[in-house]
């Protein structure tokens, strides 16, 4: 095609369509997704982590500034989350590969090629590894994944800011979940398991099941449960005393969050789903709070905390069971009305952004009624 042809007002621009949206397939891009507390990145470290198949290098300056880029090395493909952080004149810091000791600026630049001699005209800065825009927020560091990782995009939106993260979280706890994001945030979400997975004397059993009705209203990239007091049968909120009130929101790509205000005190509850690949998912629970429950009770909700995870987990091993044959699965109102929402969200994030205009939240305010 000449020019002429390609500017010509006949011309027609190709049609572009969003990816496959099918369940339990593919990802959420062009979002935010949490990677670590900052207080685990100190200053100098090179940490690795997996996000979406993709191997991520986090690292702070010894400035303090947070940065992140893709942990492979160009010239041998060794980890240069391996290596180390070092500074020498007219370079600034940089990340030393072990290998050979390429050095590479935070933004990704490469900075210095030990084994060229001076004759050897080669521009060592023509050679960028892929870096990811990176936010240190509330105490949590979150990554940036572009729908197009060798040509990213620049962040549209900010991380979310969670109601009551402030301070020093009080207790963190995190578990791999053999599963596909997609599952795992409608494991999370659902409201009718917790009687049959989570049998315990402290929170609640199959024979205290009782109806129950809910108003849910749209949020950001997401809904929520509205403020409403715990149900009667939930026993673990009793240890707060008082007339707790808490919230539930679910945001895109992956943040579960409870806030519970009692009085003039509060607890946030935060779940984070990392994907780190197509069929392994990261939860980190983390947990903040004013409340003096916490000065005396953390091992207590420690081993509550836990215990969860593991029976979630026990049960997406049991899943995995089915799921390798790919059987079709059924959804009911109301019960399983959050899991078609979550589906209804991420095939509207993927067209809106496929089609380049605004996210429409496709979520209506509504009361939903199951038993659990």
């Amino acid at each position: 095609m000449t020019a002429d042809a390609a500017s010509s007002p006949s011309a027609t621009a190709p049609e572009v369509k969003a990816p496959p949206t099918a369940f339990g397939k593919g990802f959420v891009r062009d979002a935010w997704y949490f990677v670590a507390l900052a207080r685990d990145v100190p200053v100098a470290s090179l940490k690795r982590y997996e996000i979406m198949d993709e191997p991520v290098l986090i690292g702070r300056t010894r400035a303090g500034e947070v940065y992140a880029m893709r942990d492979i090395c160009p010239h041998r493909a060794a980890p240069l989350s391996a290596g180390r952080l070092v500074e020498k004149p007219g370079e600034g810091e940089t990340i030393e590969c072990p290998y050979h000791g390429w050095r590479f600026r935070p933004d990704g630049v490469c900075a210095a090629i030990p084994s060229l001699v001076e004759d050897q005209a080669f521009e060592a800065e023509r050679i960028k590894v892929r870096s990811y825009p990176v936010r240190e927020s509330q105490g949590m560091v979150f990554v940036w994944m572009a729908a197009d990782a060798r040509n990213p995009s620049e962040p549209d939106h900010e991380p979310p800011l969670f109601p009551g993260a402030e301070g020093e979280a009080r207790l963190v706890e995190w578990m791999d979940f053999d599963s596909h994001i997609d599952h795992a945030v409608v494991g999370l979400m659902d409201p009718a398991h917790g009687p049959f997975v989570h049998q315990q004397w402290w929170w609640r059993s199959e024979h205290s099941m009782h109806e129950k009705a809910k108003t849910f209203a749209p949020r950001d990239y997401g809904w929520a449960m509205v403020r409403h007091a715990p149900s009667s049968n939930s026993r673990l909120y009793k240890i707060l005393g008082g007339a707790p009130a808490t919230e539930i929101t679910f945001r895109l790509p992956g943040y579960r969050w409870e806030h519970i205000q009692v009085g003039a005190k509060q607890v946030l509850a935060l779940t984070c789903l990392t994907p780190v690949t197509e069929t392994k998912t990261r939860i980190t629970q983390i947990f903040w709070s004013d409340h003096w429950v916490f000065g005396i009770a953390k091992p207590f909700l420690r081993m509550g905390v836990v215990a969860f995870l593991k029976q979630d987990g026990g049960m997406v091993n049991l899943q995995n069971e089915g799921l390798k044959y790919d059987p079709a699965l059924i959804w009911i109102d109301d019960a399983d009305k959050q899991a078609k929402w979550y589906q209804q969200l991420k095939r509207e994030w993927i067209k809106s952004r496929a089609e380049g205009r605004a996210f429409l939240n496709p979520i209506k305010e509504v009361v939903l009624r199951w038993k659990s």
